[in-house]
């Protein structure tokens, strides 16, 4: 196993996590940030954008993860370094969407 199998499947734990709050607000009819906003990540994209953005970020989570080496759901280090890009992005989309909805 190389060492960028593991950076390309913590950036597709991160692609992952960014995919949930576009997918779900998209699929669910509500406006939501997004890059393609004015101003971008600030303002409000519609809610077949933002299924667009989610469905991307869910395609290049598929790529770092299915086409990048062998990975497997039962290597530790593997799920390690997904994990660990999950945790970093989601913990940064909830200060940052946070900002907007209430959170902290």
């Amino acid at each position: 196993m190389h060492w960028y199998h593991y950076v390309a499947y913590f950036f597709g734990g991160a692609f992952l996590a960014n995919t949930l709050p576009h997918l779900i607000n998209g699929v669910s009819g509500r406006s939501f940030q997004s890059p393609f906003a004015k101003p971008p990540g600030k303002g409000l994209s519609s809610s077949t954008v933002n299924a667009l953005w989610g469905l991307f970020n869910l395609a290049v989570a598929w790529l770092l993860l299915a086409r990048v080496g062998s990975f497997s759901l039962r290597d530790t280090g593997q799920m390690l370094a997904l994990g660990a890009g999950m945790l970093l992005m989601s913990v940064n989309l909830a200060r940052a969407f946070g900002k907007f909805h209430g959170g902290s």
